[in-house]
């Protein structure tokens, strides 16, 4: 089987027997991601593959309409109603059909893990928490839920004990600090086994966060 999304592919010396599917934000591409493999400094015996997709390109209200890369569209910038619905539903379907295209080449569905950071994120999410195979983990930096309030109905017990790290930054001027803790918060109280990370920057990855996905990626996978 195979996606109608294209990626960016980063495969392993060996043959891979893991992969992490990682999602861009808004208005970037699977290029943007690609390189932060090298910097995450993995043990080559690990043999991930990491799979870099590129969203879809629309147009995006909030940005006067302008056509770019994005997982759903932004129509206002009201927390509540951020994340388009229909559009991360659309996107959901597609990272879903990744997914199962990795399992089709044998790779089980444990040994997948997914990450998002911004609107990729909440890809990530939405998909993760309501997915009927059990997935290696979730890793959700910088991002928030798509109806939050849905999730206890909508979610799926195969992925109840999956681990979930959820890092931000403390001075994120795009995506506040506070959405990234209410989304966290929301998953401790449905019982989710989440971790919760926040380091003094703005929307964007620093060094030291690079080398705790690190560590959480080995122990999902070693």
């Amino acid at each position: 089987m195979s996606s109608t999304l294209p990626f960016v592919e980063v495969n392993p010396t060996g043959k891979a027997d893991a992969v992490v599917i990682w999602l861009h934000g808004l208005g970037d591409s699977g290029n943007g991601f690609a390189p932060i493999v090298p910097e995450l400094k993995l043990p080559q015996s690990l043999n991930i593959r990491f799979v870099f997709p590129h969203a879809p390109v629309r147009p995006v209200t909030i940005n006067n309409g302008m056509e770019m890369r994005a997982w759903y569209d932004i129509k206002s910038l009201d927390f509540e109603n951020r994340a388009d619905v229909e559009g991360v539903t659309e996107s959901m379907a597609l990272v879903r059909e990744l997914v199962e295209a990795e399992m089709a080449r044998g790779i089980p569905s444990e040994r997948i893990l997914l990450a998002g950071f911004s609107q990729g994120g909440v890809i990530a999410y939405h998909l993760g928490l309501r997915f009927e195979h059990k997935l290696a983990g979730i890793l959700a930096l910088s991002t928030y839920m798509c109806q939050p309030e849905k999730l206890a109905e909508q979610r799926h017990p195969a992925n109840q004990d999956t681990p979930i790290l959820v890092a931000h930054g403390l001075y994120d001027e795009v995506v506040p600090c506070a959405l990234g803790k209410s989304a966290f918060s929301l998953l401790e109280s449905l019982g989710y086994q989440a971790k919760w990370r926040d380091y003094p920057m703005q929307h964007n990855v620093c060094l030291e966060e690079i080398q705790e996905v690190s560590q959480w990626l080995v122990k999902r996978f070693g």
